[in-house]
């Protein structure tokens, strides 16, 4: 398939420099249509060593205006990037709605050069491709503009390329021994590219081969294929098609816990609930020592009604830790900043590191809640967040992170009578808001909502907790012993 673009095609100066300026200029116009569009640019580059990727990348910064592209080149992760899930680095980095990324070495880099130095067998390199399509079609989905360019050298104009680089001194230190041992295996380079394109060139993310020979040529492709793009998105009057799958219909999980089968009579008496607390707190500091020590990595996902105890909970649960090795993020209406990237973004940012812990009060699990019942999210949307949450999770899961997931569950009378209460108590009337009010309106419509989240979301690996929350000091007592469950489970594997 690369056979086609070892043709050593140039681009002569005199016509470079002709048609630059114009170029330029369609770039630049463009470029502040797309500030006020409602979708960012993706611009990544792979390929072959020597052949203009870097270059590619510093023309295009040279030529656009740099205040709204930025420029992420990726090299070994970093002992914070290593601690955290393989894409933590990526979702970090993604562009915001009206902004461009220019990647470089992202996350085709190693698949690709794993499997050509036949360090990852083909099965492994088949799981990391189908994974990298749900990430591509994810951003694709949310409306991101993704290009793909393969900058192509044949075997020959590589050496001759390298060879080029070698012989002067000022870009000498661009070639590494690791280029020539890539050159030796440079057929089995092109056959894993050649299973890495077919099987990731998808109508949301297509491929675009460039041949490198020449600085000119690979140039001109490059920004013409950005500006095409760019035009036919902006110049579209229709709202992006989603594809095929987009609302595809989730995947049912075999075990799942269910809101009507919940005994809401549990209680603690006074006593017994001060001697459980303090053992299950004393215990939950024991373990997260270990975890801490073992580099194990705590999430825990609070959601339930309105007043019914999430707050109390994690005030119980932090009881135990010590403030440095935790945080508590509080979810609330998203910022514009957060509104301009995908939904998952914020929550990707807060992905603790080895030995820490993220409690989320509130979490992503509101796609498939308030943005479904209050219609924030389209039908598509909400309905495709089950698959997106499930890899989102399994991610974190895959990377050792111990994933707790709770919904405090309380029946309408007892959510009434503490609504009262926050009324009449000065100190608490904060809490409660008119939309507190307006969501047991819904209460039906959310009792659906949340039978789907469980039985979409709930697995082996990131199993959903339905807590009776009717008596606070049950459903406290039984959250931090769930905790400790699930790390002593995690720390004897």
């Amino acid at each position: 398939m690369f056979e086609a673009y070892e043709q050593n095609r140039t681009l002569p100066k005199k016509d470079f420099k002709q048609q630059l300026p114009g170029l330029r200029v369609e770039l630049l116009q463009l470029q502040q249509r797309l500030n006020t569009a409602g979708f960012p640019v993706i611009v990544l580059f792979a390929g072959v060593d020597g052949a203009g990727k870097g270059e590619s990348v510093n023309f295009l910064n040279e030529w656009m205006d740099p205040r709204s592209i930025a420029t992420h080149p990726y090299d070994l992760p970093s002992d914070e990037e290593r601690e955290r899930p393989d894409f933590w680095r990526y979702w970090r980095d993604l562009p915001g709605h009206g902004e461009i990324a220019l990647l470089l070495s992202a996350w085709y880099s190693r698949p690709l050069l794993d499997r050509a130095m036949d360090v990852s067998s083909a099965q492994a390199f088949t799981e990391q491709l189908a994974h990298i399509r749900r990430f591509e079609r994810m951003l694709a989905d949310d409306g991101a503009l993704i290009l793909k360019f393969w900058m192509h050298l044949g075997r020959e104009q590589q050496a001759a390329r390298l060879k080029q680089l070698e012989a002067d001194p000022l870009t000498a230190w661009r070639v590494r021994d690791t280029d020539w041992q890539h050159w030796e295996r440079y057929a089995y380079f092109v056959e894993a590219a050649r299973v890495l394109i077919e099987a990731t060139d998808k109508p949301g993310a297509p491929w675009q081969i460039v041949e490198g020979y020449e600085q000119g040529w690979r140039s001109m492709m490059v920004a013409r294929t950005l500006r095409d793009a760019l035009q036919q998105r902006l110049d579209s009057k229709k709202p992006k098609k989603q594809p095929k799958n987009a609302s595809r219909k989730p995947v049912a999980q075999s075990r799942y816990p269910r809101l009507d089968a919940l005994d809401l009579s549990l209680r603690l008496k006074k006593r017994e609930y001060n001697d459980r607390l303090q053992a299950a707190q004393a215990r939950l500091n024991a373990l997260q020592r270990q975890a801490q020590n073992r580099k194990l990595s705590t999430v825990m996902v609070f959601e339930g009604w309105d007043a019914a105890g999430k707050g109390g909970a994690i005030r119980r649960v932090v009881q135990s830790l010590n403030a440095r090795d935790y945080r508590v993020i509080r979810i609330a209406a998203p910022s514009d900043e957060e509104l301009r990237h995908h939904y998952l973004w914020r929550f990707w940012r807060h992905v603790p590191r080895g030995g820490k812990v993220t409690i989320y009060d509130r979490s992503w699990y509101g796609r498939v809640l308030v943005e479904r019942v209050e219609g924030f999210a389209t039908r598509a949307a909400w309905q495709r967040a089950y698959a997106e949450i499930n890899e989102f999770e399994d991610e974190l899961t895959a990377n050792g992170t111990v994933l707790c997931k709770f919904w405090v569950h309380i029946d309408p009378k007892e959510q009434y009578r503490r609504f009262q209460d926050r009324e009449a108590t000065p100190h608490k009337q904060w809490k409660l808001t008119e939309e507190d009010w307006r969501n047991r309106d819904k209460w039906g419509d959310y009792v659906v909502a949340v039978d789907d989240l469980f039985r979409y979301t709930s697995s082996k690996q990131a199993p959903w907790t339905a807590v009776e929350g009717n008596d606070k000091r049950w459903s406290r007592v039984r959250i931090i012993e769930t905790v400790c469950t699930r790390l002593a489970e995690a720390l004897q594997d």
